[in-house]
């Protein structure tokens, strides 16, 4: 079920499992999968879908998931992949859970979904055209993927001295957190109260992040707070401050550009404000958000039933310092190295839009299209 999806019809083949069945045996033969198969997730996260191409080889399938063959005399296979995957259908198959205390959908009531079919050669087109997405989509994915791999790398060079730039001379110099930093500190409890729908941004842990040091703002909350009261001056936040989650998910990172405008954090996240005579704060940040940093965090975990960190061992978290200059002409790369991988996201999200767009229309009949008597 792992290898179904939301977001589209082709399999997502990063964490596969192997069997070895013979395929003559009877479950062999129950469950074998061929070209044009259709695949629905029916127990627990109920609907999501994977369509079988041409030379997949082998395959089987357990009792979490439902097999569709569609008689191809009758319709196109990817065309009813495609319409299951839709928001629309998705609507539907959830609508026809059966009762019980699990999510669940018995064979029946698959085979009792209502479709709304136009004739074959227009199937085929609409599939075709959603295909073309498809691939687009994937291609941009797997672009960003590579640019990711390659970024990690840099990082893993640039900030452990494996890697220098020309022109540049010195030892990295070791030296704890709180030796370079002007404050550290947390946020304050019960911000709930202050809630908003408009007003100063509120950065919560979910808002860092493990991947990068920009800040995922998709789902960003807002408070109303004076900027002059005791919790509005504590946790104010500044261009150049670091975040860092302190619970939980810990060593999750952020870091605040300029122009960021007002904001404010929770307990759940400890700001680290660095003195830049000593360090740049964006180089502190990647460093912070490796791999290697992130293992020191992990390993600094206060000793409790739940996982936290205290102001105290962010100070004492040892690092590795270039010179300053040095410092700076790494972040610049690493920044480099993200607005690359942030231009491709945004060109991946607009994909996926147009494809949404396109399943809306083609898949409801509110746009036709024409079929030349060629697929």
């Amino acid at each position: 079920m792992t290898n179904l999806r939301r977001d589209g019809i082709y399999l997502k083949l990063d964490d596969l499992k192997y069997v070895d069945v013979k395929s003559d045996s009877a479950d062999g033969k129950r469950t074998a999968l061929v070209n044009g198969d259709i695949l629905i997730s029916i127990t627990a996260e109920l609907g999501k879908i994977g369509w079988i191409p041409e030379n997949f080889g082998e395959a089987f399938i357990n009792q979490h998931t439902a097999l569709v063959r569609i008689n191809q005399n009758k319709a196109d296979s990817k065309f009813i992949a495609y319409l299951l995957s839709s928001k629309k259908m998705n609507a539907v198959i959830n609508q026809l859970n059966d009762a019980g205390a699990k999510a669940g959908l018995n064979l029946p009531t698959i085979k009792a979904l209502p479709l709304l079919l136009p004739p074959f050669k227009e199937q085929q087109k609409i599939a075709q055209i959603l295909s073309t997405w498809d691939k687009a989509i994937e291609k941009m994915e797997a672009m960003i993927a590579a640019k990711q791999k390659r970024k990690k790398a840099l990082m893993q060079q640039l900030l452990t001295d494996k890697k220098r730039f020309a022109g540049f001379q010195g030892e990295w110099k070791e030296c704890k957190i709180g030796k370079i930093s002007n404050t550290v500190t947390s946020g304050s409890r019960d911000w709930a109260q202050f809630y908003s729908e408009t007003g100063s941004k509120f950065i919560r842990m979910t808002n860092l992040r493990r991947d990068g040091i920009y800040l995922n703002l998709y789902d960003l909350k807002y408070v109303d707070v004076k900027s002059d009261s005791a919790d509005g001056k504590r946790t104010a936040l500044t261009g150049g401050d670091i975040l860092i989650s302190i619970t939980a998910e810990l060593g999750k990172i952020g870091w605040i550009p300029e122009g960021f405008g007002e904001a404010y954090i929770n307990q759940h996240t400890a700001l680290i404000r660095i003195n830049n005579k000593k360090a740049d704060s964006k180089f502190i940040a990647y460093l912070l958000s490796s791999e290697k940093m992130n293992a020191v965090i992990t390993q600094f975990n206060d000793a409790g039933a739940k996982a936290g960190l205290n102001l105290l061992t962010i100070k004492s978290l040892p690092i590795v310092l270039p010179p300053l200059p040095e410092q700076q002409k790494i972040a610049s790369v690493l920044t480099a190295a993200d607005t690359e991988i942030e231009t491709h996201q945004k060109q991946l999200s607009a994909l996926k839009q147009q494809k949404k767009g396109l399943m809306q229309q083609l898949l409801t009949g509110k746009k036709r299209v024409k079929v030349d008597g060629h697929v």
